[in-house]
């Protein structure tokens, strides 16, 4: 597969439904979804993993939701690994600083209170919501055993410099004062993990979020971080199933 071939790979996908939907909060875009283990014939099935919490990106924007993920999410429980599909607001709907990040921590609390006995989640996110898992390790307390980020926006100050997705972190942070010092209290690469181990997968041709983010972002965390390299990978294989990059992280996912 091309990296132009992609996107439209992951977006031509059917979204597939839930088991079931929880709220965690009042507002339409506070919810999770949760898909539970299934075995290879599709029956339900004990828990071969840890429950596992995905975030879905489009650089913090309501035109964006996390439907894309839903095949992802299906395949996973399909492997028999518990899974939350995690909404949260996003600006245009309510959301941005410090909405986003506050729903982020609400519903992997809400997704470790509905699937109970599976330890702390392995916290998996693609793009901003990479950036948003990359973020929620670094606050202490937050239930999270590891993380994994895809294609992350791991340096928001980078990002901000490049103006990436037409000046996409100004408007998750919002307009006022201070602009550079609201930028850094909410970049991970400003705040290393609080004790959570870091793995992350990015693609060498990623043309979306450049590579050098999360080079930055290891290089200010080597001690917990384990950046993986996708040679000639785009943006969005790595979370569409069936692509050997997707292989990739379902593979890490049976090692934790």
């Amino acid at each position: 597969m091309s990296v132009a071939d992609e996107e439209p790979a992951l977006l031509g996908l059917a979204p597939v439904a839930p088991d079931r939907t929880v709220a965690y909060g009042p507002h339409p875009d506070q919810i999770v979804d949760l898909y539970v283990p299934r075995a290879a014939g599709g029956a339900r099935t004990e828990a071969a993993g840890p429950l596992v919490v995905l975030l879905h990106g489009g650089f913090w924007r309501a035109a964006y939701d996390r439907r894309h993920l839903s095949p992802l999410a299906a395949d996973l429980a399909g492997r028999g690994l518990p899974v939350a599909l995690a909404e949260y607001r996003r600006v245009g709907a309510g959301g941005g600083a410090p909405q986003t990040f506050e729903d982020v921590t609400a519903g992997i609390a809400a997704a470790v209170r509905e699937v109970p006995g599976g330890g702390d989640p392995v916290l998996v996110g693609h793009s901003a919501g990479g950036h948003l898992a990359l973020l929620a390790a670094a606050r202490p307390g937050t239930p999270v055993s590891r993380v994994l980020a895809v294609s992350p926006v791991a340096d928001l100050a980078r990002a901000h410099a490049l103006g990436l997705s037409d000046g996409a972190v100004a408007e998750l942070i919002g307009p006022g004062p201070g602009l550079a010092d609201r930028i850094a209290a909410a970049d991970p690469a400003c705040r290393p993990p609080a004790g959570v181990p870091v793995t992350i997968l990015h693609g060498t041709d990623d043309p979306d979020v450049p590579l050098d983010l999360s080079r930055r972002y290891a290089a200010h965390s080597p001690a917990t971080t384990d950046l993986r390299e996708l040679p000639g990978v785009g943006h969005y294989a790595p979370v569409t199933p069936g692509s050997p990059s997707c292989h990739t992280l379902i593979a890490f996912l049976h090692t934790v």
